[in-house]
């Protein structure tokens, strides 16, 4: 096969988050030819659509001992990368580039103008500036050593090969990454979805849909496994969902799908408070407010429920709303505690819409040395973003990771050319 031009010093095949960060940390630390190779006419684009459009760009969390908390795969391994590029640098590099990042009260970090067109444009114009030559279109198919070191790069649909000195490879979820990864001998960790909703069958439950709880105290268990997250829930006409379900699946992500997303689910809406304190609540309830409906009056402890999950919690309890609170029966009373600390649901799969963005695996992180991101096994070989067996759950932190170690992998490259 015939090989076109002179070796290009650097190709980037992703033209997403993790590969332009490399793509524009390489150029710019003087790497003199990088190449930014994108299969689709639109790169970034998973970016445009990330937070409805306002592209949620990392978290404020700034010690990174308590950011690789927040990965349910690749925490240890990312307290290295986290050493030298965070979410404070992240911050600081986009304002370098005319973006301010401004903090939401739940630490999530979003462009002060709310439109994700901002965060494109940035990258967009730092890669313009660093000189890195973006090809759209241009789809990485095939990758063969050289012997002496670079690489025979094949794009689909054309018939001479580029010889790149090195190669990332940033081409996210797609399988086409993971293929090539393969065919260079590395092991892949088999993807499965992570960040979904739970289907649960509860129809008094989902016929609460559109009202959320905070804080709700969640434990998942499947099969032998038990996993535990507390936040917001938001209810809806199939199940659960909300900020609190989406990090409790990204947990229990692999354990879900060797079970086929069936386990059993345990709530407790009143997280915090022990049964002893809210039985004494409930039994006091019966002279304080004597005079009142079961649906019109509550003990102190019981008050953040909303109304609507409150009524409904009453009537499957076995509970009339209209009751006086001097007639809440004592196995009235039990059948609610129960449910108010330790409401059981089973889980019958993922909800409908296809909602996560982010799978669980990718390359084998033992085959990677995470300082620099090249591989251990192909010298000249990097990896960034989220081709690597490394995710976050939601609220910046899977952006983070491609900031941070496409910015490692450009630094490297960069070291290794110049």
């Amino acid at each position: 096969m015939p090989e076109a031009g002179s070796p290009v010093p650097l190709v980037v095949a992703g033209g997403g988050a993790a590969g332009f960060m490399a793509a524009i940390t390489a150029a710019e630390a003087g790497v003199p030819q990088v190449q930014l190779w994108e299969a689709t006419a639109e790169p970034l684009s998973k970016v445009r659509i990330s937070g409805g459009g306002r592209c949620n760009v990392t978290h404020a969390c700034w010690d990174p001992r308590e950011l690789v908390g927040h990965y349910p795969r690749g925490s240890r391994p990312l307290r290295g990368p986290f050493s030298r590029f965070a979410a404070g640098d992240a911050v600081a590099w986009f304002a370098d580039r005319g973006v301010e990042l401004v903090e939401e009260a739940d630490g999530r970090m979003f462009p002060a103008s709310n439109r994700s067109s901002s965060v494109i444009e940035a990258l967009r114009q730092a890669a313009r500036s660093a000189g890195v030559q973006l090809l759209p279109k241009r789809a990485l198919q095939g990758v063969r050593p050289i012997e002496g070191g670079g690489f025979a790069l094949q794009a689909r649909g054309d018939s001479t090969s580029v010889v790149a000195q090195r190669l990332l490879l940033a081409t996210g979820g797609h399988p086409s990454g993971r293929q090539l990864a393969q065919a260079l001998g590395h092991q892949v960790v088999a993807p499965v979805p992570s960040l979904f909703t739970l289907r649960v069958q509860a129809p008094w439950l989902n016929a609460l849909a559109g009202l959320s709880q905070s804080p709700v105290a969640m434990e998942l268990q499947v099969g032998e496994e038990r996993f535990r997250q507390e936040g917001i829930v938001l209810l809806t006409h199939w199940g659960l969902s909300g900020p609190g379900v989406l990090r409790l699946t990204a947990f229990a992500a692999r354990g879900l799908q060797q079970q086929r997303y069936r386990a059993d689910l345990r709530l407790n809406w009143c997280p915090g408070v022990n049964e002893p304190a809210l039985s004494q609540q409930l039994n006091q309830a019966r002279q304080d407010l004597a005079k009142k409906q079961l649906a019109n009056g509550r003990p102190e402890l019981l008050l953040p429920l909303r109304r609507r999950l409150w009524l409904a919690l009453l009537q499957q309890a076995g509970l009339d709303p209209a009751l006086g609170w001097a007639e809440l029966p004592r196995r009235g009373e039990q059948k609610l505690l129960e449910l108010l600390l330790r409401c059981r649901l089973p889980v019958a799969g993922r909800g409908p819409f296809g909602e996560e963005f982010v799978t669980a695996g990718g390359v084998e992180l033992g085959e990677v040395n995470l300082s620099s991101m090249e591989s251990r096994l192909v010298s000249g070989l990097y990896f960034a973003g989220e081709l690597l067996d490394i995710d976050g759950v939601t609220g910046g932190f899977n952006f983070q990771h491609c900031w941070s170690s496409g910015w490692i992998a450009g630094q490297a490259i960069a070291k290794a050319i110049t």
